[in-house]
Parts: structure tokens; sequence; C-alpha cells
């Protein structure tokens, strides 16, 4: 069974000899049609990020890499990319009544840009102690920020609040069809610029990415081995895909706080425990020492989140098959972590 190919009510999923319950009210309805549907209305106003070929890494690696640059991207992320997708698709008094969105820094940026350029007001409720340098951004695109008592495990019921009363639209940071289409858009130019590519690694927080680009990826060649890579600290992504249900964690103290998800969204792990060969995860100071070798090397500015496949695939973590290509999910640092 293949999601968004005209699922029946209820269907099993054997992986691992574990036995899952997957209803229709839970299953990701769409397909490659949706992605590719994300591409067109996207192409105005991203870019489309270039897949970088760095010797250092590859040999490293010990087969051929390209890193997909999405720290390249505008807002400095792939968020941006489900953000627009999800804008562009609301209706015009959805527009004018504005939108509101919770996120701890990527998603934030890429929801303020996008409503900046489509004249929407925006609303973001990020936690207290986010990464400054992130916040002020979000605020720079003309978002109002909401941080005052917000922490990652109320960031969404402060957000539902805010769009109870004012009527304004929720943009969900990852558990959204919208979202994962729009994300799945960088597993489509990958697969179209290297049809080659045999393996690809991506970053996990929430399971936007991973979801979006393993739903693109797998359903042009059915070959390719997707996998996914989380902190250690927030490995909840790892714990469900191998207990076969959705794991729940405290929040999580990493360096990576594009991945400081508490669990995975239910229709991203639907895609995700179908289509992804495994997940994996990196202590932070094998993730912080291959960022700097990987910055090093490539002159690319990259956050620890965006590393995240850099650090599995180069300390072995992953057993790499032919051509890899490796999302760099962002390029939001905090310079002062390299000094650590």
């Amino acid at each position: 069974m293949r999601i968004g190919d005209g699922a029946t009510p209820i269907h099993f999923v054997f992986r691992q000899f574990i036995l899952i319950r997957v209803t229709s009210s839970n299953i990701a309805a769409i397909g490659l049609q949706d992605v590719r549907a994300a591409a067109d209305r996207l192409r105005p106003f991203i870019h489309r990020t270039p897949l970088f070929h760095n010797r250092a890494i590859s040999e490293t690696a010990g087969v051929e890499v390209r890193l997909k640059c999405e720290n390249l991207q505008r807002a400095g992320s792939f968020k941006i990319r489900g953000a627009m997708n999800a804008l562009l698709q609301l209706s015009d008094e959805q527009r004018r009544r504005g939108v509101v969105a919770f996120s701890s820094g990527n998603h934030a940026q890429g929801v303020a840009l996008a409503s900046k350029l489509l004249g929407i007001q925006a609303t973001i409720v990020m936690p207290e102690g986010s990464v400054a340098a992130k916040v002020e951004a979000t605020k720079a695109y003309g978002a109002e920020v909401v941080t005052s008592g917000v922490t990652a495990a109320t960031r969404d019921t402060v957000a539902r609040e805010i769009a109870s009363k004012s009527g304004a639209s929720i943009i969900p940071p990852f558990d959204d069809e919208r979202i994962i289409a729009g994300q799945g858009t960088v597993g489509l130019e990958i697969v179209e610029e290297w049809p080659e590519v045999e393996t690809i690694v991506v970053p996990l927080g929430g399971g936007g990415l991973l979801s979006g680009v393993a739903l693109a990826a797998t359903s042009i060649n059915p070959a390719i081995g997707v996998f996914g890579v989380e902190p250690r600290a927030g490995n909840d992504g790892e714990q469900s895909f191998h207990s076969g249900k959705i794991v729940t964690i405290e929040p999580p103290k990493t360096i990576a706080d594009g991945a400081r998800t508490l669990a995975i969204g239910v229709r991203n792990f639907a895609i995700i425990h179908e289509r992804v060969r495994n997940v994996v995860s990196v202590q932070d100071d094998t993730l912080l020492s291959w960022l700097k070798f990987a910055m090093y090397r490539s002159k690319l500015v990259i956050e620890p989140t965006g590393a995240l496949g850099i650090a599995a695939a180069l300390s072995k973590a992953i057993p790499l098959k032919g051509p890899t290509a490796i999302v760099v999910s962002g390029g939001n640092l905090d310079f002062s972590l390299l000094c650590r």
C-alpha cells in the first residue's frame, strides 16, 4: 500500500515484525502530484538550491556526496517551502484575517517572510530561549512575535488560543499536507537534478522535511534509500520508527534547536514509517565536531540541525550506498556555538 494512492479506511503496515494500525484519519492523503503542484506554486518565490559537491566530505564518507544546500534558501532554511505552499492555498478571506504559527526558529522565519511577500499579517509564537538571531530575523520580516511565558510544550496551545480569538489561520510547522508537499520539493529537485542518486540523508525534527523528501524521492524511484537523522538527546523519531508508534519525549536539550520537537507529526509518521529506510541519531559532541569540519572544508554556513545528516554520514552511523545527497536543512547559525 502506498500513501495517497486510493487507500481504504483501514490498513496494516508491517515493518520489523511490528503491526501498526493506520486509519484514514491519520494517513497523509497526498502523493507525488501534490509535490509537483507545490513546486509550480513555489517557483516564483523560492530559490532552487544547488547540489554542492565537496571532495573532502566525499572522501571522508567513502562515496560521492552532494549537499542539498537549503542553508542558501530564502530565510536561511527549507521552511519557506512548506510555509509558502500553505499560504498560497489560503482564501482571500483567510489572508485578510492573517496567520499564526508556532516555532523555535526556522519555521517562524519561513512563515514571516512568506507572509511579508504575500501581504499577510503574521503572528509567531516562539518559546522563551529561542535562538536570539532567529527571533530578531522573524521580527525583521514584519511578524509579531510572542515569547513571554512560552515553552516548547506550550507554544502550540498559545498559538491556537491566539488564532481562536483573532480568526487567523494556523500554519503548523510539520503535521499538515500542504507543509509536507512544500518540503517535498527538496526531494523532487534532488532526483530531477541527480537521477543517479541512491541514498538521501535528511535531518529530522517534526518530520515535515523527511516525510516530504521520502514521499517525492521514493515515488519517482522506489529503490532510493532515504534516512532520517536526529540529535541523540531528542531522538523521539528514532524511538517512534523502531517501536512502530509515535513516542513523545520531554523538551530535549540539544544544540540542534531545529530538532527540539517533542514528537513526530501523525501525518509525517505515516509516510516516514512506510517510505524511510531507517532513522538514526548522533550525540551533540559528534554533531558539533562534524559541523565544524563541514564548515571549514565547504566554506558554507551551516546550523547544527542542518548538519545532522553530515554528522551521521561521516561518523558512519548510516551505511551509505552509491551517490548520496545530504540535505543541509538550514544555515541560521548562532556563531558563538563555534567557540565552544
